[in-house]
């Protein structure tokens, strides 16, 4: 079957093809029910569930398709939104929709651990080695720019950038950089290359995105489908906390669990007391139980949020 001819009409949805990113957006998908079967041999999937065709991209080319192409939605990486250069004048091409909270990491400047250079001054004028060669290029001319204006620099001098797709670490012991610009998640490559950060250039994580030239036919599916991924997102953030606690201390406890929005009150038979349900960080609930029981709750339930709707 030409899959080709079956996309007309569907929403195109790109994710990462393989990568750091793949996994989690997988399962992104599967948290908002988008049901498909990946033929090993094809970059595209159609959704069950959906008028909907899964287009799997390398994600640094994500941006552009979404950007420029037919592609309405898209994951992918805020370092690499930045490296495609898809604003016009105030306009970006593409939106930024939903923080997915995974992929989080740094893209910073490395040098080598025992070598000269501790400051990103240093480097100026040097040879620097990357796979952002735009956002690098970018850093370093403003930075050239005010150490010229300052007199630290003469105006000839330039720093060199160059662009290697992988292995970007190797750069420094290979004999053709004296720095590297590159995304750091644990830093355990980094510190095994012998290299160490001496600056951060940016922050990234994996992020929704959207066209901003889509057609009104597509824009009921397109909120369906994001509302879907941003409850999804919710859900693996939160837990439920469930307690009862005497009214006495109610004003007390609902300060440790004010809720995403607000805790649930319900009362209880027994008189004077309520049950108290709130949303709670999944990263805060250990410390937030400890602090409900120093303050009198009793029955505290902890129960996992499988999906939700903002």
């Amino acid at each position: 079957m030409d899959l080709v001819n079956h996309l007309e009409d569907r929403l195109l949805f790109a994710v990462p093809k393989k990568g750091r990113l793949y996994e989690s957006c997988v399962n992104v998908l599967k948290g908002a029910d988008i049901k498909f079967r990946r033929n090993s041999r094809l970059d595209i999937a159609l959704v069950q569930n959906f008028p909907i065709a899964l287009v799997f991209l390398p994600a640094a080319d994500i941006p552009r398709f979404v950007g420029t192409g037919r592609v309405h939605l898209g994951i992918t990486g805020q370092d690499q939104i930045a490296e495609a250069r898809l604003r016009i004048g105030e306009k970006l091409k593409v939106e930024e929709l939903v923080d997915l909270q995974f992929g989080g990491c740094k893209l910073q400047v490395q040098v080598p651990e025992s070598g000269p250079i501790q400051t990103v001054k240093q480097l100026v004028g040097q040879r620097i080695v990357t796979s952002f060669e735009y956002l690098v290029g970018d850093h370093f001319r403003q930075l050239e720019t005010q150490m010229k204006k300052d007199g630290e620099i003469s105006s000839e001098a330039k720093t060199e950038i160059s662009f290697v797709s992988g292995s970007v670490e190797a750069s420094c012991a290979l004999g053709i950089a004296e720095a590297v610009v590159d995304l750091v998640e644990s830093g355990e490559t980094m510190r095994a290359s012998g290299l160490k950060a001496i600056e951060d250039i940016m922050s990234t994580s994996a992020v929704l995105v959207r066209s901003t030239n889509c057609s009104p036919e597509l824009e009921p599916l397109l909120q369906t489908i994001i509302t879907r991924i941003r409850g999804y997102v919710i859900a693996q953030q939160y837990v439920l906390v469930n307690y009862n606690v005497a009214r006495d201390h109610l004003t007390d406890v609902l300060k440790i669990t004010p809720g995403k929005r607000a805790p649930t009150i319900t009362a209880l038979d027994e008189p004077n007391w309520v049950a108290v349900s709130s949303m709670v960080l999944k990263k805060n609930v250990a410390k937030v139980m400890d602090e409900l029981s120093q303050n009198q709750a009793a029955d505290i339930l902890v129960l996992s949020i499988d999906n939700s709707r903002p």
